[in-house]
């Protein structure tokens, strides 16, 4: 997702209140938010077209509590305003009064989504964003950060990391998978089903509802890149940059450890290791991060060596 530089300040004020939100949470587990969006009912204060979206994927459930019922709320109501374009421009407008864009937004929700899910929407709409629809890859963010903040309260957020970049990888290297994943012609119902079919019972929840959500509702995204920067959100979530390591051959622990300890000190920032083997390179190792790519394999020297001796 790319934000303009209204939109980022509209996502940092209203992070504010998602955590504030999630805070101020009971401890208790509450019961998860129904899968299904919420339904809108006509507010009198404005023209917008009553939405009637179709109703989306069902999302795992096997988790309780206050982060994971708001991230389920955000996504619903990003699956619901997704489908209504008028309603997201009436939202979106930064030419209204925020006033009226909050009567609009809780004559529509009010009743639908819990008290804390409609406060961090108000806040969301009374912001002013670049675009409406930065306003809702922003709730979408929203939704990732709660479930996030949920695996790194339970002490797995580097699992759900390693579980999204390894998914990732797995796509790109299936074709027919991703097609299976991407076909706009299938329901999203099918599609949410068949990732919990595939890693469901192996992977962490927050994992499996962030690439329902991605896969259900991919907003123009590539399904490896949105996987990729998945794991992006939760490695910065643990303040550390990713390292995206391309070796010939599988690295043993203790070279990771070398190897991230060598970038911690090059960067002077902790770095996370996203490890991909590829033999093709014949050896060595290509390493990216950022924009910053070193290249150290057999066929980055060979190529080198090829412009040198062409020159």
């Amino acid at each position: 997702m790319t934000f303009h530089a209204a939109s980022r300040d509209a996502l940092a004020a209203a992070e504010l209140k998602l955590l504030e939100a999630l805070g101020d949470a009971p401890a208790t587990p509450a019961t998860p938010a129904s899968s299904e969006a919420p339904a809108p009912t006509r507010a009198r204060t404005t023209r917008a077209r009553t939405p009637k979206a179709a109703p989306p994927a069902a999302v795992s459930t096997e988790m309780a509590g206050p982060a994971d019922q708001l991230g389920d709320e955000l996504f619903a109501v990003v699956r619901l305003f997704d489908g209504e374009v008028g309603l997201r421009r009436a939202l979106g407008d930064s030419s209204a009064e925020p006033e009226r864009r909050e009567r609009l937004l809780s004559g529509l929700l009010s009743g639908k989504v819990s008290q804390q899910a409609l406060e961090v929407l108000v806040a969301v709409v009374r912001e002013r964003w670049s675009t409406p629809r930065e306003l809702l890859d922003g709730i979408e963010r929203l939704g990732r950060t709660a479930l996030l903040v949920r695996a790194e309260r339970a002490g797995r957020l580097d699992a759900v990391e390693d579980e999204l970049f390894r998914f990732g990888r797995i796509v790109a290297g299936d074709t027919a998978l991703e097609q299976a994943l991407t076909d706009r012609t299938t329901p999203a119902s099918a599609k949410a089903e068949l990732v919990r079919t595939l890693i469901g019972n192996k992977a962490e929840a927050v994992t499996v509802r962030l690439v329902e959500q991605l896969v259900v509702a991919p907003q123009g995204r590539a399904l490896v890149a949105g996987l990729g920067e998945l794991a992006e959100e939760a490695a910065k979530r643990r303040e550390r940059s990713v390292a995206y390591v391309v070796s010939a051959g599988p690295l043993t622990e203790q070279q990771q450890e070398r190897l991230a300890a060598t970038l911690n000190r090059i960067y002077a920032r902790p770095i996370a290791l996203h490890v991909e083997v590829d033999p093709d390179i014949l050896g060595g190792l290509v390493i990216r991060v950022g924009d910053e790519v070193i290249d150290g394999s057999a066929t980055g020297r060979l190529d080198q060596l090829r412009r040198r001796l062409a020159g």
